[in-house]
């Protein structure tokens, strides 16, 4: 049975955010320079392709980070859209002490960890980062989908 829900890692939620406030935005923010508008297009049609999106606070405040290192008036706009995006996900804390007792802490950080704590076949994660990817797999083959592997 496929996932109804998705939770997005920080990376892609950067990228959903700028195409979604612009997609010319996409090659001019530089933390997104591995991306490119058929990359957003993909995240568009999977995120449309759940019920839910689910996200962290931890995964929240990275991507308002990298969200800031663009200048303004875009800076501005990504974060009202930012706000619309919150607004339309599920989101489920993961305290910070459960997060640092996680396996993975201490290589992957407070972040990840967190995401860690969460996923499952149900709740898989949906990701750039390899890393994430491994350990999310090995807690379970079906907790999450590396994005670049999709067509």
């Amino acid at each position: 049975m496929p996932a109804k829900r998705f939770l997005i890692d920080a990376n892609l939620l950067v990228l959903f955010v700028v195409g979604r406030t612009d997609r010319r935005l996409i090659a001019k923010h530089r933390r997104l320079r591995q991306f490119s508008v058929e990359d957003y297009d993909r995240l568009v049609g999977m995120v449309g392709f759940v019920e839910e999106v689910v996200v962290t606070p931890n995964t929240l405040t990275e991507t308002s980070n990298l969200l800031a290192q663009h200048n303004e008036p875009e800076r501005s706009r990504f974060f009202d859209e930012l706000r619309h995006v919150i607004e339309n996900s599920h989101e489920i804390t993961v305290a910070s002490v459960d997060a640092c007792r996680n396996r993975a802490f201490r290589r992957l950080g407070i972040a990840d960890a967190a995401v860690l704590e969460l996923v499952s076949a149900t709740t898989p994660v949906l990701t750039v980062d390899l890393d994430l990817f491994i350990a999310a797999s090995r807690k379970d083959p079906h907790a999450a989908v590396n994005f670049r592997h999709l067509p």
